[in-house]
């Protein structure tokens, strides 16, 4: 480990001053801080690679200080000193990310083999972690496809947080592959070998959506006959990848808030606590900011999950992704259909793109695999549907087809409308409930008539 700055924080001067002689011995170099505030502002300005740091200390604790740490994006692994009397504090901040604890009175030599288990830890991670990057076609990022700068730079910043523990919040139109993203940041992080469990929040009914996260026990409701773990205690030790999170509920927000911060949930009729290891990953076609602005989202969980956002841009905003994501899909669907899998025909690329793909990256797969079907595996130009054979939207009305017939065409004028409606308010409901003078309700009711989900 190269990189072999500490910094001690701790309010006793005396102890300060030994750990300093005993580490400048030992080759680091070393930073102190008096008390958790100071120590959180050199640990943010000077970014050591270890922290010392005491558990009770004034103005700001060493739990205190842990969290706002890890919330501001500290990456230094951070060890607990606890006197006798602290020690199930100490304990409890390993809970919530700190790498271990050092019992205080201690020796010089206690302290320098804590220190140098850390550097091998860290050591460890970092050469996994230059592994995985280059072999990350094969190990994390196999599943998100793109030459374009921008997917680049969405898999170079998802490639850089996939080994650490921080909450990154994915955005998006929907269908532009957030969920893939999410996928390959777990494939890419030390949580690799545990569950990757994927939850759509707007597609749950509130009532059961509580009940669907946190577990249930026994009794809870009419109905419970038996005690159920919730999809945050399926994935301990894993990654939760909470999809659609700005269609929570306010009270379901207050709730996860909790879990979040405590790092424990509790099942739905239950009185205890119980501690859960998760990463959370949040994916939003909407937008957060306004939704906080206008009351509809907590800005206190917009902060929690916005530790690091990925925003991942639409398929129209990089046709030259088109090409390799086709054939991309060719394989892979050709594989789970069981025929010869094709390459590319040359007369498909300019067709493809030049289609719009208001769909995003899901259209094109569901374009591939139509044609695969009806083609059984020679795709031609006339296997496309004739929507992206023209480049003509979907749901488009035509300008004049022959047909005046009020009657007939008003549901093709409306369905167009609203997904005109959709696009503009990138999947934000209420706004396009406002654009379209619908109600919320009818325009929920609409999209389902519609099939537009």
């Amino acid at each position: 480990m190269s990189d072999r700055r500490v910094l001690v924080i701790d309010d006793e001067a005396g102890l300060r001053h030994t750990l300093l002689l005993i580490l400048r011995d030992e080759g680091y170099q070393v930073a102190t801080a008096e008390d958790g505030e100071a120590g959180l502002r050199l640990a943010l300005a000077d970014a050591p690679a270890l922290v010392l740091c005491d558990v009770r200390m004034p103005r700001l604790g060493g739990l205190e200080f842990l969290e706002r740490y890890q919330e501001a994006g500290g990456t230094a692994l951070v060890i607990m000193m606890s006197a006798y009397g602290t020690l199930d504090a100490a304990v409890e901040a390993m809970r919530r990310g700190a790498y271990d604890y050092i019992s205080k009175p201690f020796n010089a030599d206690e302290v320098i083999l804590t220190l140098r288990k850390a550097e091998e830890r860290e050591q460890l991670r970092r050469e996994v972690a230059l592994l995985r990057r280059q072999v990350g076609q094969v190990q994390g990022f196999e599943g998100v496809v793109g030459e374009s700068a921008a997917m680049r730079e969405v898999m170079d910043l998802a490639a850089r947080v996939a080994p650490f523990p921080s909450t990154v919040l994915l955005t998006g139109e929907s269908g532009s592959g957030k969920e893939a993203v999410a996928r390959a940041v777990h494939r890419a992080s030390p949580r690799a070998g545990k569950a990757f469990v994927a939850v759509n929040c707007g597609a749950i009914p509130e009532n059961l959506l509580e009940s669907e996260l946190f577990g249930h026990e026994r009794g809870a409701f009419t109905g419970a006959d038996r005690a159920r773990e919730g999809l945050f205690e399926e994935a301990d030790g894993g990654t939760l990848f909470l999809d659609e999170i700005g269609e929570l509920s306010l009270p379901l927000q207050v709730k996860l808030l909790r879990v979040l911060q405590e790092r424990a949930i509790r099942r739905v009729g239950g009185t205890g606590e119980r501690a859960v290891d998760v990463r959370v990953l949040a994916a939003t076609a909407r937008d957060l900011v306004d939704e906080v602005r206008e009351g509809r989202f907590r800005e206190d969980l917009f902060y929690r999950i916005n530790v690091v956002q990925i925003t991942v841009p639409p398929l129209r905003t990089r046709p030259e992704d088109v090409p390799p994501l086709a054939e991309h899909f060719l394989a892979l669907h050709a594989r789970r259909l069981g025929v010869e899998a094709p390459g590319l025909p040359r007369e498909l690329v300019p067709v493809l793109a030049a289609y719009t793909w208001p769909g995003n990256v899901r259209e094109l797969e569901n374009v591939i695999e139509r044609a695969l079907v009806l083609s059984g595996g020679r795709v031609g130009v006339e296997h496309l549907p004739p929507h992206v054979r023209t480049g003509r939207h979907p749901f488009q009305v035509p300008d004049d087809d022959g047909d005046l017939s009020v009657k007939r065409r008003l549901p093709a004028l409306e369905k167009s409308l609203i997904v005109r409606a959709l696009e503009r308010s990138r999947g934000n409901r209420t706004k396009a409930a406002e654009l379209l003078d619908l109600s919320v309700r009818a325009l929920s009711y609409k999209i389902h008539d519609y099939g537009l989900e």
